[in-house]
């Protein structure tokens, strides 16, 4: 496994947290982070940020909001 420098985990970093990297890739990025503190705080801050946005998108929107833009395209 080889570093593969800031320059290029960050530049692959969204694709690594959408699982979209081939297995080195993800190897010699999860190998950099260990090394490099700046890295890590990026991919910790973009993997709670994933982990909110996955969380939002499993809410359902209350029943009384549906009702309420149903009925403002009905009178437009």
């Amino acid at each position: 496994m080889t570093d593969c420098g800031c320059d290029t985990a960050r530049a692959k970093l969204e694709d690594y947290l959408h699982g979209e990297l081939a297995t080195q890739d993800c190897c010699d990025i999860e190998d950099h982070v260990k090394s490099c503190s700046p890295c890590g705080e990026e991919l910790t801050i973009g993997q709670k940020l994933s982990d909110k946005v996955k969380s939002a998108c499993c809410e359902t929107a209350p029943e009384t909001l549906k009702v309420q833009i149903l009925q403002s395209l009905e009178q437009s």
